[in-house]
C-alpha cells in the first residue's frame, strides 16, 4: 500500500524546461550537434554554439538564434580561452568530431589517423569537460556523444570502437570525480545528416535502404531523436553516469554497413 504521505514528500516529476538556463553545444553548427542546439533553444535555453569559426546570419539563418563563439577542440589553450570568454552556464554537450573515415585503418603504415582522431575525439571531450567545470551553475550537466561501434566492435574501425569507450568510460569517471554535477554519454546509432555526405549518394541511399528494412524502428535516426535525448539528460536530476543509446535499435541486429 502507498504511503500518501510520503508521495507527497517526493519531488515533482522533471519537466523539459530549460527556461532560464544556458546551454553551450560544442559542435553546435551543424549535423547532430545542431540537432542538439535547436532541442534544447525549443525548450527556452540561451544555446551557445562552438566551433572552429563564426558563421554570419546571413550565411546560416539557421544560426541566428544562438550565441557563437571559436573554439577549436583540439587546442587546449584555446578551448580554456573560450570557456572563459562563456562564462557561467547550465550544460554543456559536445558533439564535435572528426570527419568520417578520418581514422584510418589499424595497419596503417603510420598512426597519424588514430592519433588525429584521438586527439580529436577524446582529448578534445577531455579539455572541454576540463575546462567548462569550473564555470557550471549547480544543478548542471554535461553529455558527450559517442556511437554504436563504442559498443560492438567492427572490422577496420579500431580507433573508432577505442575512443568511444574511452569517451564513454570517461563520462563514467567524471560522473564521480564532478559530482553532484552530472555527466552521461548519448550513443546514436544512424543519424541521417550531411556527416554521411563525404560517401557518394548511392551508397548512403543503400545505408538508408537497409536501415529502414533491418533496424526495428524502421526507419532513419534524425539529429532531433538526438536532441530530445539530450534535452532528457539536462533536465532530469537523477540520470548521470549513464549511456544512452539512441539507434533505433541498431545494436540488436547484424552489422549492415
Amino acid at each position: 500500500m502507498s504511503n500518501p504521505a510520503s508521495e507527497q514528500a517526493r519531488p515533482p516529476a522533471p519537466l523539459f524546461d530549460l527556461t532560464g538556463q544556458r546551454v553551450v553545444v560544442v559542435g553546435g553548427k551543424k549535423a547532430i550537434g545542431l540537432g542538439v542546439a535547436q532541442s534544447a533553444h525549443a525548450m527556452g535555453a540561451a544555446v551557445t554554439v562552438a566551433s572552429r569559426r563564426n558563421v554570419s546570419a546571413e550565411e546560416r539563418p539557421d544560426l541566428a538564434a544562438f550565441d557563437q563563439v571559436v573554439l577549436d577542440i583540439r587546442d587546449e589553450a584555446a578551448v580554456q580561452a573560450s570557456f572563459e570568454a562563456v562564462g557561467p552556464f547550465d550544460h554543456l554537450v559536445v558533439t564535435a568530431g572528426p570527419e568520417l573515415g578520418s581514422w584510418g585503418s589499424f595497419m596503417d603504415p603510420d598512426m597519424r589517423g588514430v592519433r588525429s582522431y584521438l586527439e580529436s575525439k577524446f582529448l578534445g571531450t577531455w579539455a572541454c569537460a576540463r575546462h567548462a567545470a569550473p564555470y557550471l551553475r549547480a544543478g548542471g550537466s554535461m553529455t558527450f556523444l559517442t556511437g554504436g561501434t563504442g559498443a560492438r566492435a567492427k572490422l577496420g574501425l579500431a580507433a573508432v570502437t577505442s575512443t568511444f569507450a574511452a569517451v564513454e568510460s570517461l563520462s563514467q569517471s567524471l560522473a564521480l570525480e564532478l559530482a553532484p554535477i552530472r555527466v552521461n554519454t548519448i550513443r546514436p546509432g544512424f543519424i541521417d545528416t550531411d556527416f554521411w555526405d563525404v560517401l557518394t549518394p548511392a551508397t548512403v541511399e543503400d545505408i538508408r535502404a537497409k536501415v529502414r528494412a533491418n533496424f526495428p524502428a524502421r526507419r532513419l535516426g534524425t539529429a532531433a531523436d538526438v536532441g530530445h535525448a539530450a534535452v532528457f539528460l539536462m533536465t532530469n536530476p537523477y540520470v548521470t553516469g549513464t549511456v544512452l543509446e539512441v539507434s533505433g535499435g541498431e545494436l540488436l541486429v547484424d552489422w549492415i554497413f
